[in-house]
């Protein structure tokens, strides 16, 4: 009997000892994480980056202009003679793509940039290594008027080779009549500066590859 109070006694002494061992570590850990370490020196400042990155800028006041290439200019092919022939063809181009994005706030101005990708080939009667085509850039009202329009020279080198991609950085404003005046209200085209059988050739849906000129160029198709 005695034996067995003994036993009880040492169990009851140890279960109260647990609890106040485990809250002495945790009180331990909180003063190691406060600033100290073991040995007393200070603990190195927190590294860890925040979990919500700060927003780049503020929304615009509305939706941004619509951006596009207009059709009737979105290629420019020489053709020597006017004759859709592979032996004809001189310089070419293509608007390939663009990407766009505006910013405006309140009563501010609409500025709008722009990322457009030019591919741009060589045929069999281009005779320089390099050329300078020109591009246009221009404001409407959405499938109304246009309010402005400005031409840029776009010098391509091709230093020995066929074709050439140039990714063309361009920065447009657009003044808003007033506060309330929405990006929607816009339309941006873009385009080469074409001459009339140019549009023509390209409205038909002809078209020679960027590459022209190169042995393996297809001849136009329908």
């Amino acid at each position: 009997m005695r034996r067995l109070l003994t036993a009880l006694a040492a169990v009851s002494i140890a279960a109260s000892v647990l609890p106040v061992a485990a809250e002495a570590q945790q009180r331990q850990r909180q003063r190691g994480s406060s600033g100290q370490q073991a040995d007393g020196s200070e603990n190195a400042p927190s590294t860890r980056a925040p979990r919500i990155a700060p927003l780049r800028r503020r929304a615009n006041a509305g939706p941004c202009p619509f951006v596009k290439v207009l059709y009737d200019a979105a290629r420019y092919v020489e053709l020597e003679g006017g004759r859709a022939a592979i032996a004809n063809v001189g310089y070419t181009g293509e608007i390939e793509g663009v990407s766009a994005d505006c910013e405006y706030r309140e009563a501010d101005p609409i500025r709008l940039d722009m990322d457009i990708l030019f591919q741009l080939g060589r045929g069999a009667q281009a005779t320089e290594d390099q050329k300078t085509y020109r591009y246009w850039v221009a404001v409407t009202e959405r499938n109304s008027a246009v309010l402005a329009k400005e031409y840029f020279d776009l010098p391509v080198k091709f230093d020995g080779q066929r074709t050439a991609s140039v990714n063309e950085q361009r920065t447009i404003i657009i003044p808003r009549a007033e506060a309330t005046t929405s990006g929607g209200n816009f339309e941006v085209l873009i385009g080469f500066d074409v001459t009339p059988e140019m549009a023509e050739f390209n409205r038909s849906g002809s078209r020679f590859r960027v590459n022209a000129g190169a042995a393996q160029a297809s001849a136009p198709s329908q």
